[in-house]
């Protein structure tokens, strides 16, 4: 069973840039990006993003600002067949006292109770060192892209006790590869009940 699939969002989604996405125009997404949130649209999974946008924190970036980037997001996709069910951002600069910004678990911990989902059964994927950790404190399991930091985080190495922590070069492999072993899951349950 999947009953959540979160994701961070620069570095997963669209481009990370050194500067923040500070604009829509800056806004690039990677390759396969609205393929591989189709694939878990199809399977009515829900999607939801988790990003921590200090830039607003920082004043460097407008709410208003934010929300616009977000709403684009939402209608390209929308044009390619794809949709995100909600999006989880925190605006802090720290980790107190909200407790919300990665690597603190607050934002995962709102999205689980959102949709109601078990963290056992749900997945963060991210590409930096925080996003797994963040997974970790709320009791969910965590996929690292090599995208964004992805590739950087890997050579630096990723700590024992986050492990198990699958890897895949993009979102669209690790979504499938997720999918795949939901398949084998559903079709082993399947033919465990029917004998």
């Amino acid at each position: 069973m999947l009953d959540l699939v979160m994701l961070d969002r620069d570095g997963v989604i669209n481009v990370d840039r050194r500067t923040s996405v500070r604009s829509w125009e800056e806004f690039t997404f990677l390759p396969s990006v609205e393929k591989a949130i189709q694939a878990l649209n199809q399977k009515n999974i829900p999607v939801a993003v988790i990003t921590n946008q200090a830039v607003v924190g920082r004043n460097e970036l407008s709410l208003a600002d934010l929300n616009h980037i977000h709403l684009q997001m939402q209608k390209s996709l929308a044009e390619k067949g794809a949709y995100i069910d909600h999006i989880f951002f925190c605006t802090d600069t720290t980790i107190e006292p909200h407790y919300r910004r990665k690597p603190a678990p607050g934002m995962l911990l709102e999205a689980l109770k959102f949709f109601n989902a078990r963290p056992a059964h749900s997945y963060m994927i991210g590409d930096a060192l925080r996003d797994l950790e963040a997974a970790y404190h709320a009791g969910c399991q965590r996929i690292l892209v090599r995208t964004g930091k992805g590739f950087v985080t890997e050579k630096e190495g990723i700590p024992n006790f986050l492990e198990p922590v699958p890897i895949y070069d993009d979102l669209l492999t690790a979504v499938k590869a997720l999918l795949e072993k939901l398949d084998d899951f559903s079709a082993t349950t399947y033919t465990n009940e029917h004998h």
